[in-house]
């Protein structure tokens, strides 16, 4: 199980708008300082802000099933496997600054809101042994991911050989006793972190991903950042002690009602509302689209057929915005009017996933950085307003300080100079935890700025 590399739905990625005119004396200014001077200290969520899942415990139900015995590509699994009794973690390699605070705060939620009995450990006999180490080592294993999780081995070395004799399948485990998580080391604190999250999870729980799943980490899209509250919920239920190493999908269905009644109440107050089945082909499609080793036409080619596919399936919820998205992101390139028409497409799909996610705040940015490259300072206002709160309580520094940049240009626009001049010094603390090393975050200032049409237009 690995979290997917997919560099061109990365909305943090170039705005490639094609605006390069020159800035205005205030705003050249105040970039220019901050290019010159030590940025600020990194910044960090505080106070996680999970919220309870909002939907009913029949669904929930199902997507526990279909979580749990199923792996990513397809296969189904005989038998739920867990670990039992304390879990221990340990880390090895090098692991980056600020890991170990993330790591902490991590197993701390997983204690309080999962309910797993999880701990540190320098012990060489840790159930979970997590390895930092280079993109280039993790790409040399495994060349689509960006990080990933394998049963029964305790280091990167051993990974080939495991392949190579099944050990590393995890279609033939009985039960969990020893898992390795490798994550990249020389990489921004928040890819590191999002890692985190989502091998962690995967190494303690449900090995597949669906894209129907709108608030989960248990999904492709890569919207969410860190574990949600129906994450913490699928992990209290897998880790309940009235299932067992063994179990099989019936016997765990016939429990899973009385144990979700327990565990999230409010779930039996909800009505049923279950999202359709993704297919083969829209997920294959997203994955040509999004995933290296395809033409920039190709890329194009995919993307629209995985919105006809969401389109003749009927679909209004997030996979159709997520179609529409993609879509935009390939044709900035080629045709900024059509990309601009795909992300509000995009924006009114997403619409009804408010409360489940950041989905709107992503689009945001595309729909803001169009308008401030028009001149339209007060639409950038009103697009990037609402959705501050969301990327900052879904915890995307990367998210929240592209948002702010933006915001600040559209203040410079509005003649609110030392305004934008204190968002944008703000910024950089959000900017550095989600982007990473000083010259990145200071290329994403530059970038961003280059959307301005003062002095010159656009």
């Amino acid at each position: 199980m690995f979290r997917f590399l997919l560099p061109v739905a990365s909305v943090l990625g170039a705005l490639a708008l094609g605006a390069c005119a020159p800035i205005g004396e205030s705003g050249t200014s105040t970039r220019a300082a901050v290019a010159d001077t030590t940025l600020p200290p990194v910044k960090g969520f505080a106070t996680p802000r999970p919220q309870p899942p909002a939907r009913s415990n029949r669904d929930i139900a199902r997507d526990f099933l279909d979580l749990t015995f199923e792996l990513e590509s397809g296969r189904n699994l005989d038998r739920l496997t867990r670990f039992e009794g304390p879990i221990t973690v340990r880390v090895t390699g090098a692991p980056p600054p600020g890991m170990m605070t993330d790591l902490r705060a991590l197993l701390s939620r997983l204690r309080n809101e999962a309910r797993i009995d999880i701990s540190l450990t320098s012990a060489p006999t840790a159930n979970i042994t997590i390895q930092a180490v280079s993109r280039r080592d993790i790409r040399k294993a495994l060349p689509q991911a960006a990080c990933f999780v394998v049963p029964n081995i305790s280091s990167l070395n051993q990974y080939r050989s495991a392949r190579r004799t099944g050990a590393a399948n995890w279609a033939l485990l009985e039960k969990r006793e020893k898992i390795a998580i490798f994550l990249p080391n020389d990489t921004s604190p928040q890819e590191t972190r999002d890692c985190l999250h989502e091998e962690l999870a995967q190494a303690l729980g449900p090995l597949n991903d669906l894209y129907r799943l709108p608030d989960s980490v248990f999904n492709d899209d890569n919207i969410h950042a860190v574990l949600t509250g129906f994450d913490m919920t699928i992990l209290r239920a897998f880790y309940d002690p009235t299932l067992v190493n063994g179990m099989s999908r019936n016997q765990v269905a016939n429990r899973l009602p009385a144990i979700l009644t327990r565990i999230n109440p409010r779930g039996d107050q909800l009505s049923s509302n279950p999202l359709p089945a993704t297919p083969r082909s829209w997920i294959d499609a997203v994955q040509t689209a999004l995933g290296p080793g395809t033409t920039p036409a190709g890329r194009r080619v995919a993307a629209r057929q995985a919105l006809a596919i969401a389109q003749a399936e009927g679909w209004r919820d997030h996979r159709l915005g997520f179609s529409h998205y993609a879509l935009g992101r390939l044709l900035q390139s080629q045709d900024i009017s059509a990309a601009l028409t795909q992300f509000r497409a995009a924006d009114r799909a997403y619409r009804s996933t408010e409360g489940f996610g950041p989905h709107r705040a992503f689009v945001a940015t595309q729909l803001s950085a169009y308008a401030i490259s028009a001149g339209q300072s007060r639409e950038a206002l009103n697009i990037i307003g609402p959705q501050l709160t969301p990327a900052a309580q879904y915890e995307n520094a990367a998210l929240l300080s592209t948002l702010m940049l933006l915001q600040a240009e559209a203040l410079d626009l509005e003649g609110q100079f030392n305004d934008a001049a204190s968002l944008r010094l703000d910024s950089l603390g959000w900017a550095r935890y989600g982007f990473g090393p000083d010259w990145a975050v200071r290329a994403k200032l530059r970038e961003i700025a280059t959307l301005s049409p003062i002095r010159g237009g656009s």
